[in-house]
């Protein structure tokens, strides 16, 4: 009897735990189930116009956040602040904390929340590229950053809101709900040996393939919100990653429809931002730690493990999406089905006591 109350315990405490430390505020982020090694990612996204707030995509090593392990991980993060004209490039990487951060901010000549944008990351072993329109907005080229980045990654987009002010503008929750609209992912593999990308795989979203993405339900240090699943909504051919109230989940509307690119497609500007170097450490996820960012096994199949992601989740700094997976619905089935067996094996112990 003294076991099963043990774990008992344990269990009811971490759900405990989890309720006291759940947030006023849920984002979204989905992430691939495969992780992929090198590659050209294209991205046809519109973005949440709003203050503190920021829409991404990022590759990421997963299991980054935890301990020591060498982070890896390649952002685009795109600023809610200063009518969505800003957007961040950035590669995290190293093993000590905080990790190295290489961001470079860029400025569109529009606001990319008004409609939709392509944005491009290119990694080979030799360079990494991002661009915007058909843009090339910044190239990395034989450094250790690049060729550092030597595991597979994950894909994320989430959408967050960071406790930074400096780094992403005062908060102000009466702009909720916010929405990042996503169209299509497209990615190709690169071969080494002709160093072309070629081959790969398209998501259009009309509906989300469970094979290929999971949705996450965990937060990270830094983050003002929870990632709740309910956030992830497919509809009309668009994924649609909401930011809400934590009674508010969810998406209901009609997204805004794609029109196709005008002649004059968006240019932008890389620029120096400081602001946003002396905050790197704060935009890492898991599984974002996306801002990033940053990576985690959804499903777990042991108290032990459960209590191991809430760790992991705490001990990540970071900001793009990652790390820890907080699962409130499996600690709750588990925590009840434990009492249940501690009352029917109750009346048999005590013959014995």
């Amino acid at each position: 009897m003294r076991r099963t109350l043990c774990v008992f315990l344990a269990v009811t405490t971490s759900l405990v735990a989890s309720l006291v430390n759940a947030k006023a505020y849920k984002g979204a982020e989905i992430y691939s189930s495969d992780s992929y090694l090198y590659g050209r990612y294209e991205i046809r996204m519109r973005v949440a116009k709003a203050s503190g707030v920021l829409s991404t995509f990022f590759t990421y090593k997963n299991g980054s956040e935890v301990g020591n392990t060498f982070w890896e991980e390649i952002d685009i993060e795109v600023f809610g602040k200063n009518n969505a004209t800003e957007w961040q490039s950035n590669i995290i990487l190293g093993s000590s904390r905080p990790t190295i951060h290489t961001e470079q901010t860029h400025v569109a000549n529009t606001s990319l929340a008004d409609a939709y944008h392509t944005y491009v990351v290119e990694w080979t072993p030799d360079y990494v590229a991002w661009y915007l329109d058909g843009v090339e907005v910044r190239r990395i080229t034989g450094t250790s950053t690049v060729t550092s980045l030597t595991n597979p990654q994950s894909l994320r987009f989430n959408i967050w809101s960071s406790e930074s002010v400096p780094w992403v503008g005062a908060w102000d929750d009466s702009v909720l709900p916010v929405y990042q609209f996503v169209n299509y992912i497209e990615y190709k593999t690169y071969n080494t040996v002709t160093k072309q990308f070629e081959g790969g795989w398209r998501d259009d979203f009309n509906t989300l393939d469970s094979a290929r993405w999971g949705k996450a339900n965990w937060s990270f240090d830094t983050n003002r919100v929870d990632f709740a699943p309910e956030n992830v909504v497919i509809k009309d051919g668009i994924l649609v990653l909401a930011l809400t109230k934590e009674n508010a989940t969810g998406f209901s509307g009609t997204p805004p429809a794609d029109e196709p690119a005008s002649s004059s497609s968006v240019s932008s500007v890389a620029v120096s931002s400081s602001a946003a170097s002396s905050i790197a450490a704060s935009s890492v996820a898991p599984s974002s730690i996306a801002a990033s960012s940053a990576a985690a096994s959804v499903a777990a199949s042991s108290v032990a493990v459960a209590i191991s992601s809430v760790a992991a989740s705490k001990a990540s700094g970071g900001g793009s999406s990652g790390g820890g997976a907080i699962n409130w619905m499996w600690l709750l089935m588990l925590g009840g089905f434990t009492l249940l067996v501690w009352m029917r094996d109750q009346p048999h112990q005590q013959q014995y006591q």
